[in-house]
């Protein structure tokens, strides 16, 4: 009688919990959320995640917050954000750096690993990047860069959004090709901090997006030397492509999404996933961020999001073992 006493009570704890969940997505949120940013204000993964919060407190009645955690490659936000609560009030913008190529390159420093320790909520955009270069660098196209870095070397940094961010991998990859030697500057700000770094020319080089870099490249403050994209970028029809220009697969075109922490109730994970996708794919915030270089690109489904990123972590960590890339 114990024994199917046992039975029925945890029969009908299995029938009330999912109950529970959509009660609790129903009331959701019902205070301030916080979206975590890794890097300093300024960079594109800021600039989406300050675009979205309005537009997410507006369908969804409290405030959205953004709040930055720049430092150690992205590895504070991402600690931060897998050990908080999962009840949805606690949510990360990321990138390819710190939620496929981080796990691999920091996996013993990292308290969780990302790929299980946060679940997708939605791919936000994609951003075409670019290889910037300061003013005061003479290259004006690759193989310029390649023949100024020989005949001066030890002369050449190029800026990173920190060791083994997809910028730095990048360059890696261009320098191994080339045979060019260059001076590794990582910046744990990001963009932030990598376009005054090219400004003042601190570093001279750096594979970046074109979102965090665009309105200085129009003013003629940086130059825009090539970029990683298939097709020319329509804003810039005069800077030719890495393929175009001999060096056909260097160069990562990123893409910024949304998480949460893996237990978040799947019904909140889906109430979020509706309201990016709505809010995002608005014709007049498609505008927005079109000017602005960033090409939104949702995911269907949250569940198509997270295998998506396993999947890029899987393909990252098999580059890095190969090209046998580590940190100190």
């Amino acid at each position: 009688m114990g024994r199917f006493t046992g039975r029925f009570a945890m029969a009908v704890l299995a029938l009330l919990l999912p109950l529970a969940a959509l009660a609790q997505a129903t009331d959701y949120p019902a205070r301030p959320v916080k979206i975590v940013v890794p890097y300093a204000p300024g960079g594109v993964t800021d600039i989406i995640a300050r675009h979205l919060a309005p537009k997410l407190q507006d369908a969804l009645g409290q405030p959205f917050v953004v709040e930055n955690k720049p430092g150690a490659s992205g590895n504070i936000a991402l600690d931060f954000v897998a050990a908080s609560a999962p009840d949805g009030y606690t949510l990360f913008v990321g990138n390819v750096t710190t939620n496929a190529i981080n796990e691999n390159l920091f996996a013993d420093k990292l308290k969780a690993r990302p790929s299980r320790a946060l679940v997708g909520i939605s791919r936000l955009v994609d951003t075409p990047h670019m290889v910037i270069a300061s003013t005061a660098l003479p290259a004006n196209n690759i193989a310029e860069l390649v023949a100024w870095a020989k005949q001066n070397e030890g002369k050449l940094n190029y800026a990173s959004a920190g060791i083994g961010s997809y910028p730095d991998l990048d360059f890696r990859k261009f320098a191994r090709t080339t045979g060019v030697e260059a001076t590794h500057i990582p910046y744990k700000g990001g963009a932030g901090q990598m376009v005054p770094s090219l400004l003042a020319n601190e570093t001279q080089v750096a594979f970046m997006n074109l979102a965090s870099t665009m309105e200085q490249v129009k003013a003629g403050k940086l130059k825009a030397l090539a970029t990683s994209m298939p097709e020319r970028v329509p804003e810039l029809p005069n800077v030719a492509t890495m393929a175009e220009q001999g060096y056909p697969g260097i160069g990562t075109n990123a893409w910024q999404g949304m998480f949460a922490p893996a237990a978040t109730p799947k019904p909140i994970v889906d109430k979020l996933h509706a309201a990016v996708v709505q809010a995002l794919n608005d014709p007049g915030m498609k505008a927005v961020l079109a000017r602005q270089l960033m090409t939104v690109n949702t995911s269907a489904s949250p569940q198509e999001w997270t295998e998506q990123v396993r999947a890029e972590t899987q393909a990252w960590g098999e580059f890095i073992r190969e090209n046998q890339i580590t940190v100190e």
